[in-house]
């Protein structure tokens, strides 16, 4: 005789699409991702003598390198802006970027541990690092308006309405490290070589950004390859806001949102996937 089957009082499963970013959830932890920001940003100076000026010396010996080697011996362009200011402007955008997206990319590894013995909404952790940085950009930023406003005083910048733009700028780096980070963070929970190929691909990504110099200097077929670059509309709408200067267009802005955009709807579906398991392949 067939016993009757027995029927579930209460299923437990996920309540949330793929593409859910759960931010009320996230607003409801709003503390701790004060908590964390606070953490990431003391623990970067902590047990240091020179303390938040290290965020200074970063920016201004990395330009020093620059001017030096790429401006005085390699004698790249920068459209007649002044190379100091104009390498400066490069390399305050990459350290953003670069630190947000490393620092994202490890976000399941680096936090396993109380991942395992705590809830909470795992996206907490990549935007904490995301806030932390911007706090970063936010000194060396100060760095880049103080010489901005010497070359003002001379008249050889000439900044113009596209300035108002410059948190757009930044909320689309944000974005983009944050995406592309999350994608990298799901990935290397299986694949732990993976962070070691970031790092290296990070540094070649540089050099295919206009950092160091401006697309106008660049032959035809990789002009065009360049506006496919997600960086390439944010740097150079920056540079030609602030400094007069650069090859920009609105169209290589909407580019880099599309573009954007897309890396981060896919980074949501990657890392909400992979946070239902990531603890057994970790």
């Amino acid at each position: 005789m067939n016993e009757p089957q027995q029927k579930w009082t209460e299923t437990i499963d996920a309540d949330h699409s793929l593409f859910d970013l759960k931010l009320k959830e996230v607003w409801r932890y709003k503390d701790l991702v004060y908590m964390f920001v606070k953490r990431d940003f003391v623990s970067s100076f902590k047990q240091t003598i020179l303390g938040p000026i290290w965020f200074f010396i970063n920016p201004i010996l990395t330009t020093i390198v620059y001017l030096v080697i790429f401006g005085r011996i390699a004698k790249l362009p920068t459209d007649g802006a002044p190379p100091l200011l104009f390498y400066l402007a490069g390399v305050t955008l990459w350290n953003y970027f670069s630190s947000s997206l490393m620092a994202t990319s490890s976000t399941f590894t680096g936090n396993a541990g109380i991942f395992g013995k705590v809830y909470f909404p795992r996206l907490v952790t990549p935007l904490s690092i995301v806030i932390s940085n911007l706090m970063r950009f936010g000194v060396q930023f100060v760095l880049f308006i103080l010489v901005w406003a010497y070359y003002l005083n001379e008249g050889k910048v000439h900044p113009n309405i596209w300035i108002l733009a410059t948190p757009f700028l930044i909320f689309l780096m944000a974005l983009f490290a944050l995406g592309v980070g999350m994608i990298f963070s799901s990935l290397t929970t299986k694949y732990k070589d993976l962070a070691m190929l970031l790092g290296f691909g990070v540094s070649l990504y540089m050099y295919a950004t206009p950092v160091i110099y401006p697309v106008s200097s660049l032959p035809g077929f990789f002009k065009k390859l360049a506006y496919y670059n997600p960086l390439t509309g944010i740097f150079e709408c920056f540079k030609y806001a602030w400094i007069g200067a650069g090859d920009f267009s609105p169209a290589m802005l909407g580019i880099s949102t599309v573009i954007i955009l897309i890396l981060l709807m896919t980074g949501i579906v990657v890392f909400n996937k992979v946070e239902k398991s990531f603890m057994d392949t970790v």
